[in-house]
């Protein structure tokens, strides 16, 4: 019996993520061309070609259809913190795929291109939106910390940490976004921020160097 229904469901699910992806790619069209505030959900809707409805299923904020790698944004400083290898410190993982994203121009740390990224600047919506998005980071970082270390989910060190680091992350996010907003071109950014990072993980080595080696 499974053997008859999972192709069905595989199917079914390639369905929906395509739905997703092609309204995703609309909106963030018309977002880029019309502005994020003076376009609508029906501009959205008419461009994909589905429902009104159909959009709201698949996205409960119209925001969500610009930043659609936040779920992979909010977990990231959480799972590499979690996935650290035997002997590394939390700074150093943290470090250590910072760079690593740096060199592969990772759009979820912040290389977006010009368009997407004065898309944004240009919005309070999405503005508003990525520092809750920061913030949430931050607090997913906070829980894996804390529970690391065996305390109370509300546990007030693992969080203050969790903020520092998370803040040295916010800092460089937003530094990439300056840079792309100035006209720099990628490969400039990168190897400007990855120096910056170097700095900036060097001043919290002091303090966190140690923090949670395995």
């Amino acid at each position: 019996m499974s053997t008859e229904t999972e192709p069905v469901m595989g199917l079914r699910e390639s369905k929906k993520h395509e739905t997703r992806q092609l309204i995703s790619d609309h909106a963030t069209r018309l977002f880029i061309e019309k502005g994020f505030e003076a376009t609508t959900i029906a501009d959205v809707a008419a461009a994909s070609r589905v429902a009104k409805k159909t959009v709201t299923n698949y996205f409960a904020r119209k925001e969500d259809m610009a930043l659609d790698h936040q779920e992979e944004f909010v977990a990231g400083l959480a799972r590499t913190v979690a996935d650290r290898a035997v002997g590394e410190s939390v700074l150093a993982a943290l470090r250590r795929e910072f760079l690593d994203g740096v060199e592969r121009q990772d759009p979820v740390i912040g290389f977006a291109g010009e368009r997407f990224t004065r898309m944004i600047a240009d919005s309070p919506t999405l503005t508003a939106r990525l520092r809750d998005l920061h913030d949430q980071r931050e607090e997913a970082l906070g829980r894996v910390l804390a529970g690391e270390a065996g305390t109370d989910a509300d546990d007030f060190a693992a969080y203050a940490v969790a903020a520092q680091l998370g803040a040295a992350q916010r800092v460089l996010f937003q530094r990439i976004m300056r840079l792309t907003l100035a006209g720099r071109p990628a490969d400039d950014i990168a190897a400007t921020v990855a120096d910056d990072a170097r700095r900036v993980f060097g001043l919290l080595e002091g303090s966190f160097g140690k923090y949670g080696v395995r």
